[in-house]
């Protein structure tokens, strides 16, 4: 056989694969290896397939030269444990090191180069920069070269292994990606109603366009974590030490009245959990409930409380479609994680009725790994959360279009 779909035989020949392997590390540990896994299926094909399989990926944000705490090493030996083959890496990203490792493939063999991101041509501004770096990442495939797109988490971004590389080679869009683009037209391509969307995470800035977008599509839109109280805020109420973006005031009042105006219901929190600091280091958090509109003004908010949990469940019961983007609340302490853990259970109950769930990646993907639910209950879990909200938004991204050339 040797065929991978979309470039036809592949044996003998070096694939490069641009993965999502950005996984959170604690000092080498990897606290969450969601994306790695998600990044398997396609590996593995090419390699049963005869192919030599050369991964690039990032990790962190490091500013164009190596950090060693940003190194994919722990992540290469992870996914070598999930394979069930020795990964060999690569200790630079296109030197010696890179040459070497690609030259002593094997056909079905594998190996992961050093974090794209050491190297400033990864991220240029700079067309002639970025295209340089492409043209090394390319030269290590060899004459008959070919890459496979697979990290959704930076198809909208326009880099070096993610854009260029695949002018210069055949190319393919990896299963991962076919499969975050697929349910991300059936959110956006006559969805099956009643179709809610639950935003949360901290500012509404990170979020405008899509709420943009999704006024005129969702039947219900439900807010909650830290940028519920900017609309609280806008709708004239005290939100105390709350995170608040001034900026967004007037923003939310527009966004309430359109809700209004195009008949989406835009459901804030009716109670929230409030505690006077913010949770940190060992002190024990002491947090009550009260309702949105009287928030002391020495307190945060830090969750939507039990009584929004239950009402944003309710919401959710007769959904036919729901995209959730954002935790309720700082879900990674156990006293502000009821509210995310409500919306996830809801999401559960609206899969098993056969309804499509989508968690839209990122600090939502991790929650639900977090809070020990079983990935299978949801309809899809993102890979990428900043690509799927602008997907969401309408945008282009840059990552997906130059496949499709």
């Amino acid at each position: 056989m040797g065929e991978y779909a979309g470039l036809g035989e592949v044996s003998g020949k070096t694939v490069l694969v641009r993965s999502d392997l950005n996984v959170p590390l604690d000092g080498t540990t990897i606290t969450d290896d969601g994306r790695i896994r998600a990044s398997v299926p396609t590996i593995k094909a090419l390699a049963d397939a005869g192919a030599r399989v050369v991964v690039t990926a990032h990790l962190g944000r490091p500013k164009g030269a190596p950090e060693p705490a940003y190194s994919l090493g722990p992540v290469a030996a992870r996914l070598g444990e999930l394979l069930g083959q020795e990964v060999a890496f690569a200790t630079d990203t296109v030197g010696d090191s890179a040459k070497e490792t690609v030259a002593a493939l094997a056909d079905g063999q594998v190996a992961v180069l050093e974090n794209v991101r050491f190297n400033p041509g990864e991220t240029s501004k700079d067309d002639a920069e970025r295209g340089a770096f492409a043209d090394q990442l390319v030269a290590l495939t060899g004459p008959d070269g070919a890459f496979v797109s697979d990290g959704f988490g930076v198809v909208h971004r326009k880099q070096a292994s993610v854009y260029d590389v695949a002018q210069r080679l055949p190319h393919a869009m990896g299963g991962l990606v076919a499969a975050e683009i697929d349910v991300l037209r059936r959110l956006t391509v006559k969805p099956e109603r009643p179709y809610v969307v639950v935003l949360g995470g901290s500012k509404v800035s990170d979020k405008l366009g899509v709420i943009d977008n999704l006024l005129g599509k969702a039947d219900k839109l439900l807010i909650g974590g830290g940028m519920v109280f900017t609309f609280l805020a806008a709708e004239g109420h005290e939100v105390g030490k709350s995170l608040l973006e001034e900026d967004q005031l007037d923003t939310c009042r527009d966004y309430l009245r359109r809700a209004r105006e195009a008949g989406v219901e835009l459901v804030l929190p009716s109670d929230i959990i409030v505690d006077t600091e913010f949770p940190s280091g060992d002190r024990t958090p002491a947090p009550g409930s009260v309702p949105s509109s009287e928030i002391p003004a020495d307190s945060l908010g830090l969750d939507i409380g039990p009584e929004s949990a239950a009402s944003y469940a309710r919401a959710l019961s007769d959904a036919r479609t729901v995209f959730w983007n954002g935790p309720m609340g700082v879900f990674e302490v156990d006293a502000f994680a009821a509210g995310t853990k409500a919306v996830a259970e809801a999401l559960t109950r609206v899969s098993a009725a056969g309804g499509l769930t989508v968690v839209g990646g990122g600090d939502s993907a991790a929650a639900v790994r977090k809070l020990g639910f079983d990935e299978d209950a949801f309809g899809h879990i993102s890979t990428g959360g900043g690509a799927s909200l602008e997907y969401l938004e309408g945008k282009e991204l840059p990552g997906i279009t130059v496949l499709e050339s």
